[in-house]
């Protein structure tokens, strides 16, 4: 077996917080940069069905989000906080595996750098961590209209984007995949993970998600 000479570190910011990868060694807090977390990913594997998809989070470059998104309620938020898992040399592969198949439904892997905060001044702690990132341009992030064109029916294609706030947390509230029931995800994943890193620091958009999911 071939080890790898250097970690693999990955960085959750959703359900992986609060149900981590297998075969961690280490973990720490920290947060991104120039991204926003929003549930504007589709779920037709997980937390919904292909026919009724639910919501789940997602990690979006800001420049993306801000092309589409211009109804957003808070369109200066540009910072994730999360977790960083480093993960057993001897595991990678299977660790690598793993986490493909749960982030299978229109994630991409990339590498980006984690922030804190120490003694008062900004720093990265991690170089070149893996996250799974929703691009704009991935299946699940999208869907299909049928509108009237010329007298004759046309498929658009249009993005799940910023929903309403009460709309986004009745599709939560009533969501049900093979992993179980939305709320449950979106109620492990939003408040007590969240919390869990940063208390103080939970964003506007998360707080204001879970408070319309409690009156849903």
């Amino acid at each position: 077996m071939t080890i790898p000479q250097t970690p693999f570190i990955v960085f959750g910011y959703g359900s992986l917080i609060f149900k981590p990868p297998p075969h961690v060694i280490s973990k720490v807090s920290g947060f991104l940069k120039g991204y926003v977390r929003r549930f504007a990913q589709k779920s037709h594997d997980h937390r919904g069905t292909p026919e009724n998809p639910g919501r789940v989070v997602t990690l979006i470059h800001k420049e993306d989000w801000d092309r589409f998104s211009a109804a957003d309620a808070f369109p200066d938020e540009d910072v994730v906080w999360g977790v960083a898992y480093t993960i057993d040399p001897l595991y990678v592969p299977t660790v690598r595996e793993y986490l493909d198949h749960r982030e299978n439904d229109g994630y991409t892997l990339e590498t980006l750098d984690i922030y804190n905060i120490e003694s008062g001044v900004e720093k990265v702690i991690v170089h070149n961590a893996f996250c799974y990132v929703g691009r704009p341009d991935n299946p699940s992030f999208r869907t299909w209209l049928v509108v009237p064109q010329n007298s004759l029916p046309m498929m658009v294609r249009t993005q799940v984007g910023s929903e309403p706030i009460d709309a986004l947390a009745e599709r939560i509230w009533k969501s049900v995949g093979p992993s179980g029931r939305n709320k449950v995800g979106m109620h492990n994943g939003c408040p007590r993970a969240l919390f869990s890193v940063a208390p103080s620091l939970m964003a506007p958009h998360d707080r204001i998600i879970y408070i319309g999911w409690q009156r849903a």
